[in-house]
């Protein structure tokens, strides 16, 4: 019985080569790198004559030079011109379609165009290279557009690994942004894609797949969101929702895929809840959202007592009727709906909780509201990145000249050697000083006959240069000298500030008396 598999996604199995019309990274040094979607055909309408062209800082690079590498491959830069006399009508192209261009794959029309669609083999520059990276969310994360704040690679990692996401679980991400936390945890949480049987039954019940719940309030950047994730292949890991979390809530409807002409779809029956193990909020006001994340139905002023104690540092106290009791048992002002309710974590196991929090402000609200709804193990966390450099150090004075070596002396016999080479230089320049007062002013060619008939290179091995041209097969360079590791000189600045915590699994009277009946508790003796 066959089955309908999902397009796979660059960023979960990229594959040993670069294939067409998926994404590529291209580095060009460790700071600076560039996503590009790798195409042979000219789409844009560029008017080159190698097709599709990717220019850079260090040279131009034609994508029918990209495509087939492996990954890591070095590229070398190609000979574009990039002038307006190298193209072939690039403004007059560009208001045409592409379809009104070719006719039957191979002939151009229109009066006075000469593009042909077959691009002109590429001619390799002198100088200039690249290298060609598959996409992950680490190089994403240092190469996408940035529309707000970015959650980077040190903090999302240490998150990740706090909350305990493993592949197959659900995670709930408020506040999507630029989607850097997304592609992250797309990777963490993938345990393969939902397939369907040829008659439509689902798989999903005999393996537990990874989602990614993200929600962002902005609609334009829902929008980009959207397009990205279904152009990166992550459409059946990362599902993006529309909403403000901190009004409406996490609980799904269909009301989240609405598309741009703002008519719903009809599709496949949601879950309700997104039964998530795990939340990240990313947020200016986390503690307004905490209200919907609760196991239970909980009173209207418990939520609000909760919220109205984050902006003091004292616990706020429960509020009371005028009578004198308590309106967590006035059942008119209190009414639960306990069987309408519906909770979005998962209940049959802990769920973890990580905030986002740059200002100490947020942090103290967000625990403050943390504790009155019953999270434990609340911690603060602050990440401090540093770059540590390791490579190894050649050092030796018969090394001068070469790259990458410090030019000291390595030992005390190669200090002396070189000391009494300069103290010779200096007595036989003295002694033509000498000469030269007493015989007349010799010529400058008279000096440089007679220092060089007395001056003997240096006989010690210790002085003598290396020569790179020897040995060259044999001698690995990359492997001589000490292996040293340097930090920055400094830290990076503040990102933010992580407050994680736990909200234990609902452990009740019944699975209680199961628990003692199957696991007794043995009388000391």
């Amino acid at each position: 019985m066959g089955t309908a598999q999902q397009r796979s996604s660059p960023f979960l199995d990229p594959g040993p080569v670069s294939t067409a019309d998926s994404l590529a990274i291209l580095h060009l040094k460790r700071d600076l790198l560039l996503p590009t979607v790798l195409s042979a055909l000219d789409e844009k309408c560029e008017g080159y004559d190698e097709g599709r062209v990717t220019n850079t800082r260090f040279g131009s690079f034609p994508h029918s030079t990209l495509i087939g590498l492996p990954w890591g491959s070095q590229v070398r830069a190609s000979d574009v011109d990039t002038g307006s006399r190298g193209r072939r009508g690039a403004q007059q192209n560009k208001k045409r379609k592409r379809d009104d261009r070719l006719v039957e794959g191979n002939t151009a029309v229109g009066e006075g165009s000469s593009e042909t669609p077959t691009p002109k083999a590429p001619v390799a520059a002198a100088t200039g290279f690249i290298h060609l990276l598959p996409p992950t969310p680490e190089t994403w994360t240092a190469s996408l557009p940035h529309r707000t704040q970015v959650v980077y690679t040190p903090d999302y990692s240490y998150i990740l690994h706090r909350l305990g996401v493993r592949p197959g679980s659900t995670i709930i991400e408020a506040g999507a942004g630029s989607g850097s936390f997304s592609h992250a945890s797309a990777r963490a949480v993938f345990n393969g894609y939902p397939a369907c049987e040829s008659d439509g039954t689902s798989l999903a019940k005999k393996t537990k797949f990874g989602k990614v719940w993200s929600y962002e309030f902005h609609k334009q950047r829902v929008g980009r969101l959207r397009e990205e994730i279904r152009n990166h292949g992550l459409e059946g890991v990362v599902e993006i929702v529309h909403r403000d979390v901190c009004e409406d809530g996490f609980l799904l409807d269909h009301s989240y895929r609405e598309p741009e002409n703002g008519a719903l779809e009809q599709g496949e029956a949601l879950p309700l809840s997104p039964q998530a193990d795990a939340v990240f909020l990313d947020l200016p006001a986390p503690w307004l959202a905490l209200r919907h994340l609760t196991r239970k139905a909980m009173p209207t002023t418990v939520l609000n007592a909760a919220i109205a104690s984050s902006k003091s540092q004292t616990p706020a106290p429960t509020p009371r009727n005028p009578d004198g009791t308590n309106d967590e048992n006035n059942l008119e002002t209190n009414a639960i709906h306990t069987t309408s309710f519906t909770s979005p974590l998962n209940q049959h196991s802990s769920v973890r909780i990580c905030t986002f929090s740059p200002c100490i402000e947020q942090v103290q609200r967000t625990v403050s509201t943390l504790r009155q709804l019953g999270w434990l193990g609340i911690e603060m966390v602050e990440i401090a990145h540093k770059r540590i450099e390791v490579r190894r150090e050649r050092v030796g004075l018969h090394e001068e000249g070469a790259r990458g070596v410090n030019a000291s002396p390595a030992t005390v016999d190669e200090a002396m050697e070189r000391l009494r080479e300069v103290e010779s230089r200096f007595r036989l320049s003295r002694s033509a000083m000498k000469r030269q007062t007493s015989l007349g002013k010799p010529t400058d060619e008279d000096i440089k006959t007679e220092e060089s008939d007395t001056i003997t290179p240096p006989t010690s091995a210790l002085l003598q240069p290396a020569d790179p041209t020897t040995n060259r097969n044999a001698r690995k360079a990359f492997k001589e000298g000490r292996l040293i590791h340097r930090p920055e000189p400094e830290l990076k600045t503040h990102t933010s500030y992580l407050v994680f915590a736990l909200l234990p699994q609902e452990w009740t009277p019944e699975e209680e008396a199961r628990a003692r009946s199957k696991w007794p508790i043995k009388p000391k003796q």
